[in-house]
């Protein structure tokens, strides 16, 4: 795809993109797509769908009581729990606000590994990671499972195409993580300021009629997917039937303000035109 070249006027020292369809067939390629990158908080939708995984097994309830009083798993994935963005505290009550928070993913990662007894790094790498053979994927230990993921591109259009066709879990399950949690919601998009509807999913960000936005002024309003601020992201685009993964090693700013809106649309325009 000659629109993946677009990166080389990318302001970073690396970076390496690919398209993937449903099928895991990659169209496009662009880069070192095997050199590992961090994620940032690409990582929170490899940790939403370990936790999707635990409520199918029948370890977690999605409405079961967790992080602050009054919360649920399912606040928790939603941004929704009350949770400070990066402390252990509760700064609203649950379901009235999109509080963004990096503490509510750690306390998501903390919930999976006391029911089920595995440390959530094992429980996310035997869930998610080894049964999509995603082998230079990981969260250390110690690692924050919203933020501490390491991967690859070639890593990820594996993930992406999972997301568009799922093998690890139920379609009525992904359906549901994409659909939009307590909608109507206001809140801060991280990068992007104030969003009068600031409408998520579970553990995925809704694109829905938010302005401005890290996706492409002709990406459809179901797109849904998660940036990082280490200029990562992920985005699936069900009405384009494809998803777009595109890391590098610059932290998120002005440059992928500018950069990321018009690539994702010179892809839309390539994938319609294919």
């Amino acid at each position: 795809m000659q629109s993946l070249t677009m990166i080389e006027n990318w302001p970073v020292p690396t970076a390496a993109a690919a398209v993937v369809r449903a099928d895991g067939t990659v169209v496009g390629s662009y880069g070192p797509t095997s050199r590992p990158f961090p994620l940032a908080s690409v990582t929170k939708p490899l940790t939403a769908y370990a936790v999707l995984v635990a409520y199918e097994e029948g370890a977690v309830e999605l409405d079961e009581p967790a992080g602050p009083e009054g919360a649920t798993v399912r606040h928790l994935l939603a941004h929704t729990s009350g949770l400070a963005f990066d402390e252990h505290r509760a700064v609203g009550a649950p379901g009235t606000r999109r509080l963004y928070s990096n503490a509510g993913f750690e306390v998501l990662g903390a919930h999976v590994a006391e029911v089920t007894g595995i440390p959530f790094a094992d429980y996310l790498r035997e869930a998610v990671l080894e049964p999509l053979g995603m082998a230079s994927t990981s969260l250390t230990a110690d690692g924050s499972p919203a933020r501490d993921g390491v991967s690859t591109v070639d890593d990820l259009v594996r993930f992406a195409a999972e997301l568009q066709a799922p093998r690890l879990l139920d379609a009525r399950t992904v359906l549901e993580a994409m659909t939009v949690v307590h909608p109507g919601l206001s809140g801060v998009l991280p990068g992007y300021g104030h969003q009068k509807n600031n409408d998520w999913g579970l553990g995925f960000e809704i694109r829905d009629t938010k302005s401005p936005h890290w996706t492409g002024a002709s990406s459809s309003p179901h797109t849904f997917g998660h940036f990082g601020q280490c200029g990562t992201f992920l985005w699936v685009d069900p009405e384009a039937g494809a998803a777009c993964v595109a890391l590098a090693d610059r932290p998120f700013g002005p440059w992928a303000i500018e950069a990321w809106p018009p690539f994702t649309d010179a892809v839309l325009a390539e994938l319609r035109t294919a």
